[in-house]
């Protein structure tokens, strides 16, 4: 019934709109319009080749969506988005995509396979761990409406185009996830504005912001500079000079609470909680 191949001659239109059907009843609303599908799958390294579709008389009906790339030293894969649409789930679609992906990413040596999950979707936990995926970390994401956002810049706020984010990493207390990592800023990085603020010359603190969306992938202070309220200057900043009016930081590490509650208290609301899972080949 169902046809298994990769999606290399199959056009963005069509999987934007076997997404968009697939993900009609998502638990967390999606709004996908195809620019930002496309921006989407440049940022998370989309390669068709290692990703797989279902088909039923040449329409796609389901997939998972690959990107490709080096991560802590080895070749990674990461499940940048999976779903069926809704007439043919509990068929065994995603556990045979997953099991033809698998074959094809071996081949190809690739060392590991890397994908976010929400934690409550028990289903899908349950579909991963039997594919042999392994939590890594719990993954918190925090949004609010830019018209709840009380804006406090206590410092001098400067733009620029680029940052060579590589310089900062000392900033950070954790490693991005995939989406929010420097190769996938940098895959779209005329998206992003740019904060920095500087004492004596010196960056001690940068923010970045995607200029439609309003998504946050990195904030980060230097951790000699912390609690000068530079952090709270840099996403008041940042919130400012975007066009949307949701703004989201997504992906923060379980571990990390004193950011969580920093967020918190400038009123972000924990809207949805992930594990980070991986798969060793």
């Amino acid at each position: 019934m169902f046809n298994y191949k990769t999606l290399d001659n199959t056009s963005i239109e069509i999987i934007h709109k076997a997404f968009i059907d697939a993900f009609s009843d998502y638990q967390v609303k999606i709004e996908m319009p195809i620019w930002k599908f496309e921006q989407m799958l440049l940022r998370r390294g989309y390669v068709p080749e290692m990703s797989i579709g279902a088909f039923v008389n040449e329409t796609l009906i389901g997939f998972v969506m690959n990107g490709c790339r080096i991560l802590n030293g080895k070749l990674a894969v990461y499940d940048l988005g999976t779903g069926v649409v809704r007439q043919y789930r509990r068929q065994g679609v995603i556990d045979n995509i997953l099991a033809d992906i698998k074959d094809l990413i071996k081949e190809k040596n690739v060392k590991e396979y890397v994908l976010e999950v929400i934690k409550s979707n028990q289903s899908a936990v349950n579909l991963y761990k039997k594919q042999n995926f392994e939590i890594q970390r719990e993954l918190e994401c925090f949004r609010i409406n830019r018209s709840q956002y009380n804006f406090i810049i206590n410092h001098k706020v400067e733009h620029t185009n680029k940052i060579d984010l590589n310089q900062l990493v000392q900033f950070w207390d954790f490693n991005p996830s995939w989406q929010n990592s420097i190769d996938s800023v940098n895959a779209i990085s005329d998206s992003f504005l740019y904060s920095i603020v500087r004492f004596s010359d010196t960056i001690v603190g940068y923010g970045i912001i995607d200029k439609k969306t309003g998504d946050i992938p990195q904030i980060a202070v230097d951790r000699n500079f912390r609690c000068r309220g530079i952090a709270t200057s840099l996403i008041s900043d940042l919130v400012k000079n975007t066009e949307s009016q949701n703004i989201s930081i997504l992906n923060i590490d379980g571990q990390m609470k004193s950011m969580q509650d920093f967020l918190v208290k400038l009123g972000f609301k924990n809207f949805i909680t992930q594990y980070e899972m991986i798969l060793c080949l």
